[in-house]
């Protein structure tokens, strides 16, 4: 068989997409090993383990636990509580994607496991195209996930596959019911893998930055409306639960950290026309530093037609269009204009 001699190091979670990447890479002649990153010092993680064991066991194929915890601890968890403490909203995912998937995971996978090829259950298309390792989207637009893979450079995408990239969600689940794989009926995985029902995000935070009074003033004004237990619990556009009674609905137009200050107004001060942004990672060397571009300033959002212009570690990018809700923290990720691969992104500063 074509792969026979190969060896595929498959990171599982235990969830149905990755539990059919190794399914598929193995009816493929590759001699799979499963590999799961053991995160956290917890029951989530336990269980995670378990459903990856179940999938493995299935398949026949052998399962590696690595523990991540302290790392993802630091570059993750740390990294999530400390981005609200400074007012920002962070994209926990992009992070584990560099440091801890395509980090430590990937670098024991080909340093210690000998593996040919990498791969995970993500959707995203990788194409050698005039000398370079890019990224283009997924036949599934729905599940596109370009723009959590914007950290990864040609030493990870040389050497990664996506074997689901030319499937629709739904014939993923159809797989998994059809091979009988465990986690056919698995719902969707949560955006925060660390942060566990009846928990939520913001009770996570106050159990680890405590309450801390501060003051809700009018963007326009400079007024002050009224009190709040910490600006950590508000983010750039947010509209539902600021709880001040006025003549029409307010916004979270700005965060001031430092003066613990969470400034609110009107739909229509939500806008911007530009933007900067810091540390930046571009997936292959390009040779314009300014060009027009597809822009992404949050995951679930349309691309946004800009004008980009890269200086060093930063750039600017004005859009065509406004934008509203940008977001300290969050990233933005660029796309070519033709056919949408990606180009790059850094974080909104």
């Amino acid at each position: 068989m074509k792969n026979s001699n190969k060896t595929a190091i498959v990171a599982m979670s235990g969830g149905i997409d990755s539990s059919v990447t190794a399914l598929l890479l193995k009816q493929q002649g590759y001699k799979v090993i499963g590999l799961t990153g053991k995160m956290l010092n917890s029951q989530i993680s336990e269980t995670i383990i378990q459903n990856a064991q179940k999938v493995a066991d299935k398949l026949g194929i052998e399962l590696i636990v690595f523990d991540a915890t302290e790392e993802f601890n630091k570059k993750v968890v740390e990294y999530f509580i400390n981005s609200y403490k400074k007012g920002e909203t962070p994209n926990p995912c992009i992070m584990c994607n560099e440091f801890i998937k395509w980090g430590m995971l990937f670098d024991y996978a080909f340093d210690k496991l000998k593996a040919d090829i990498f791969a995970t259950g993500h959707y995203a298309d990788i194409r050698y195209t005039d000398g370079y390792y890019k990224l283009y989207p997924a036949k599934d637009e729905k599940k596109d996930q370009l723009y959590f893979l914007y950290r990864l450079q040609q030493k990870q995408l040389s050497k990664t596959i996506f074997p689901l990239f030319n499937y629709k969600k739904s014939e993923i689940k159809k797989i998994a019911t059809n091979y009988n794989l465990p986690p056919k009926d698995s719902k969707e995985s949560q955006d925060i893998c660390f942060i566990q029902k009846p928990e939520t995000a913001k009770s996570f935070l106050k159990n680890n930055i405590g309450d801390i009074e501060g003051t809700f003033v009018e963007y326009s004004t400079g007024k002050i409306l009224g009190k709040h237990n910490g600006c950590y619990n508000y983010t750039i556009g947010q509209r539902r639960g600021i709880g001040i009674a006025a003549e029409h609905p307010l916004y979270v137009i700005d965060i001031d950290a430092n003066k613990n200050i969470v400034y609110v107004g009107k739909e229509e001060e939500n806008f911007k026309n530009s933007i900067n942004i810091t540390n930046i990672n571009l997936s292959y060397p390009i040779k314009n530093n300014e060009f027009e571009a597809w822009v992404k300033i949050r995951y679930n959002m349309p691309h946004k037609k800009a004008f980009v212009k890269i200086s060093e570690n930063n750039a600017s990018i004005d859009f065509i269009e406004p934008v509203n809700s940008v977001t300290k923290g969050q990233s933005a990720v660029i796309y070519n204009l033709e056919d949408k691969h990606l180009i790059g992104g850094g974080f909104i500063c």
